[in-house]
């Protein structure tokens, strides 16, 4: 519910505020006193257009601020929306939109920076703007499927439909995924099967190519390496002046000299130790070079590996290691190919089943909606029958279409204005004051269904009057008994029925023209609605007044 609205340096509205109350708030007053004004000031609020040359003259900026009270029976949704943009979550709603000279603005909600798009998901929670010419979610057919939903609280089914929808969806795409041609699978599966085995009967092992460069290159330099081992071991050991012979002299003049100063022992063993690593380093070198022969074959063969390894390589990209993992790539496409005629037919199964879930339950949305069209049909008629439209017939056409996410119907409503004349879209009717009372109709039949917190009526009342002005105010405030409703009327048939009534008037001040908003009650009311009656407030239009006012509340009583 709309409890607290706020427009500063709106055009002509520098700073008007609105306490609103639960019911049927009315605003009235003369043409052009600025009505028009705040409701395109609550439009800003549920996300509408910005005009660019909306701020005040002299004003760098418009500001529009409310505060919601959401009903318990939308507050799950309102969260869902608020959670889901990533905006706080109050007990109420604060709204703050800012519109800057030029079009640019700012919109917040509960304090936090959010876009007009985010405000708009959660403006069509709070607030349904209706008015001459705002029919457009009642004329386009893409929105009567929603409505005629909404009407038959078939949110259930929808639910289900939609569920089962995403279930033959992903159906259908896993058996696409594995369809495709025979005669390609077949090639593709000999193409994969033929380079798995050329890779497996290589064998290769991880780190080979590696080991096979260092074996090589030992093979193919046997006489070098003779060379150097015989070469050290003869410096270290055999040859003439060997570093063992200078080592193991060195070693006995230490020991001598120990005898003379003991502080030399640790150099005298650490000489011995020299003679030993010397000793053992020669061994080695001498049996290493002992060992080392040629091997032609040997060597041929680890050309061939290391001629294959590098082949592999180039073919399929990269070093051994992606070879290794291209391998275990076409080994798993390989079991893929093979084993794709069992997935396939389980596939097809869990599609077929997902098809008939999904067709279960579009026949079950289809019985919904046509009962729930039926019950449309009989209460908008009874409605319109009031409004003055005793011929009118509201006719909901359900037919067949393709199985999709809604459903497999298409849904349209149809008006037949006259006796006699064929049911025709509601796109296709001229008159506005007929739609507007098709519209009246339309939210008295769901104002129990409709997901919305406050309904705003802009001079619904266009082309009518008299008794039907009265049943048209009458209907109204019925539909206040479910949800707030804020309405710009010029005829005092309907402002009678006001719960609040707030008279909208035009001043200069400073030689400015402002706008001034004043709640009205008791005989200030009154003098309101003599003047709706007559222009003046004489004595018979006050009687007049008083007696729409006790009208309104015997109707309302009932």
């Amino acid at each position: 519910m709309l409890r607290h609205l706020r427009a500063t340096n709106f055009s002509i509205l520098s700073d008007v505020e609105l306490a609103l109350g639960p019911g049927m708030n009315v605003l009235t007053g003369e043409t052009g006193a600025g009505k028009s004004l705040i409701v395109e000031a609550v439009n800003l609020l549920r996300g509408g257009r910005a005009s660019a040359d909306i701020p005040r003259a002299g004003a760098d900026e418009a500001v529009v601020e409310a505060v919601v009270d959401v009903p318990d029976d939308l507050r799950a949704r309102v969260t869902g929306v608020l959670e889901a943009a990533g905006l706080p979550v109050e007990d109420q709603i604060f709204v703050r939109r800012i519109i800057a000279r030029g079009g640019r603005g700012r919109c917040y909600v509960n304090g936090a920076l959010t876009t007009a798009a985010r405000l708009g998901e959660l403006g069509a929670l709070l607030v349904d703007l209706a008015g001459q010419h705002q029919h457009q979610g009642l004329v386009d057919p893409a929105r009567h499927l929603e409505i005629l939903d909404a009407f038959g609280e078939a949110r259930a089914e929808t639910a289900a439909m939609g569920a089962a929808w995403d279930e033959l969806r992903a159906g259908g795409e896993a058996v696409d995924a594995l369809g495709g041609d025979d005669r390609e699978r077949e090639a593709r599966l000999d193409y994969v099967r033929f380079q798995l085995e050329e890779l497996d009967a290589a064998g290769l092992a991880a780190g080979e190519d590696v080991e096979l460069e260092l074996e090589r290159a030992r093979l193919a330099s046997v006489d070098q390496l003779q060379r150097a081992a015989r070469g050290a071991e003869q410096v270290l050991y055999s040859g003439d002046q060997a570093a063992r012979d200078l080592v193991a002299s060195a070693a006995r003049e230490v020991e001598r000299a120990v005898k003379v100063d003991p502080t030399l022992e640790p150099m005298a063993r650490q000489l011995v130790e020299i003679e030993t690593l010397i000793d053992d380093a020669a061994d080695r070198l001498r049996a290493y070079a002992d060992k080392l022969e040629g091997d032609p074959e040997r060597l041929a063969w680890v050309d061939d590996r290391l001629a294959l390894v590098r082949r592999l390589a180039r073919k399929h990209g990269g070093g051994l290691a992606d070879v290794i993992a291209k391998a275990e790539q076409l080994r798993t496409e390989l079991a893929a190919l093979a084993g794709r005629d069992d997935r396939l037919a389980a596939a097809r199964a869990e599609r077929d089943a997902a098809e008939r879930a999904a067709t279960a339950a579009a026949t079950a949305l289809t019985r919904r909606r046509g009962k729930a069209a039926r019950e449309l049909e009989k209460q908008v008629g009874a409605a319109l029958a009031e409004l003055g439209m005793t011929a009118a017939r509201l006719s909901v056409a359900i037919e067949p279409r393709a199985l999709g996410p809604t459903g497999a119907d298409r849904v349209e409503l149809l008006l037949a204005a006259n006796k006699g004349e064929e049911a025709r879209p509601l796109a296709k009717i001229a008159s506005g004051g007929e739609l507007s009372r098709i519209m009246l109709a339309m939210k008295l039949a769901l104002r129990r269904a409709d997901e919305v917190a406050t309904y705003v009526f802009d001079e619904v009342d266009a082309g009518i009057g008299g008794a039907t002005a009265q049943v048209v105010g009458a209907q109204i405030r019925a539909v206040a008994d479910q949800r707030q409703v804020l309405c710009v009327t010029h005829l005092p048939q309907i402002a009678a029925f006001a719960d609040h009534h707030f008279h909208v008037a035009k001043t200069e001040v400073a030689g400015r023209t402002e706008t001034h908003v004043t709640k009205l009650t008791g005989s200030a009311r009154k003098d309101e609605l003599a003047r709706m009656l007559g222009g003046h407030a004489t004595a018979r239009a006050k009687a007049h007044a008083a007696e729409l006012l006790a009208d309104a509340r015997r109707a309302a009583a009932r």
